[in-house]
């Protein structure tokens, strides 16, 4: 029978410290894959009280959007937000970020591949419109229907024709999701020139994130120009007001979370929904419950 001696209460404090510092290696996992690099792929120094900052700042937003998720659980809100911007820009760190402490049934992300040959035969808006959210959901597009805006125009996978019945088919499809009343929220990440050069540099050389360089980001690189003037014609033609573009300065990426967080908060009237107090039931203990024992060959070897 379990004795709740103070040394058990104290293992057990004990163990529950380790789980929270679990967490908070978690933290310094996503750290090091944003250390800042040279072109030599050295680490360099930063500051250690402004990273400390970051960490307490992200913190406190992540709580916010716990509270935020509870709301639009509860009042059955459908919120859509879409990540824009160019290769590098920083959008899968933000949405990393945004979802790291929330509940995937509540809050998840759709990054669709390229369309297979029957998508690309579908009214063109039609892959999108399956992963839109039901009540009490929220969907992160990391990139979305402005694939048509952007990398099919550049590199030329859609018509001219297709390409301006896109701009007059989007204002429309989104005032419609607004009338069915879904928020949608839409976030351009901007950087420059220079930082991406520095960002691709930074794949390049670390094992670790090679594998986020694609044929298509590579070109993307000597095309920067017509995808400055892609990204310009998609601004000023899409920003309508029930669905304005929103442009985060992303040269500084830790700046960019915390800058997006905040503001993506202050664009829905969340409050916090109290709950009941969470108590722990006791465990029914059954006198003829017998565990059977585990074969020692289905272990997993314990090298660590």
């Amino acid at each position: 029978m379990f004795q709740n001696t103070s040394l058990d209460t104290q293992d057990l404090m004990q163990r529950i410290a380790s789980e929270l510092m679990d967490g908070y290696d978690e933290e310094l996992e996503l750290e090091i894959e944003d250390r800042d690099l040279d072109e030599s792929g050295v680490a360099l120094p930063g500051d250690k009280a402004a990273r400390q900052q970051y960490f307490r700042e992200l913190f406190r937003l992540q709580g916010e959007l716990v509270k935020l998720q509870d709301w639009v659980q509860h009042t059955r809100q459908k919120v859509v937000i879409l990540f824009e911007g160019r290769d590098a820009a920083g959008k899968g760190g933000v949405i990393k970020r945004i979802t790291q402490r929330l509940n995937p049934r509540v809050a998840r992300v759709a990054a669709l591949p390229a369309p297979n040959d029957r998508e690309r035969t579908q009214w063109y808006f039609q892959r999108y419109v399956a992963h839109l959210p039901a009540a009490g959901e929220i969907v992160l597009f990391d990139r979305s229907w402005y694939n048509r805006a952007g990398v099919e125009h550049v590199m030329g996978f859609c018509t001219d024709e297709e390409y301006e019945e896109f701009f007059r088919s989007v204002p429309e499809f989104e005032k419609m999701l607004a009338r069915s009343g879904i928020k949608l929220i839409k976030y351009w990440f901007s950087i420059t020139d220079e930082e991406q050069h520095l960002r691709f540099l930074s794949r390049i050389h670390d094992p670790l994130k090679q594998w986020k360089l694609s044929p298509m980001d590579l070109e993307s690189r000597k095309r920067w120009e017509a995808y400055t003037k892609a990204k310009e014609t998609m601004l000023e033609r899409t920003h309508i007001p029930e669905a304005p573009w929103w442009v985060v300065q992303a040269v500084d990426k830790k700046k960019a979370r915390l800058n997006c967080i905040a503001h993506l908060l202050e664009q829905l009237p969340y409050a916090e929904v109290p709950h009941p107090e969470v108590v722990l039931p006791e465990r029914v203990r059954n006198p003829e419950y017998f565990r059977q024992p585990v074969p020692a060959d289905m272990y997993v070897p314990e090298r660590y």
